[in-house]
């Protein structure tokens, strides 16, 4: 059974972390002709305050991001 771990800064909604798990499941159980049914998923979600990017906290560099528009 492959299991998939997908970690990323808090924010999404429910419906696109479903979304997300549902198109890992269907890549990853058609790239290795298995069931869906087993493919493991898991998403861990992490305040922004808690990663890096760049050489700063994620949480200035989303900000910065906002507030140019992007």
């Amino acid at each position: 059974m492959p299991f998939v771990s997908v970690k990323m800064l808090e924010g999404r909604t429910k419906e696109q972390k479903k979304n997300l798990i549902k198109s890992i499941t269907k890549s990853v159980s058609e790239s290795l002709s298995i069931d869906e049914n087993n493919v493991w998923v898991v998403v861990e979600e992490f305040p922004c305050d808690e990663w890096g990017l760049g050489g700063e906290l994620a949480e200035g560099k989303i900000k910065a991001k906002k507030e140019a528009g992007k």
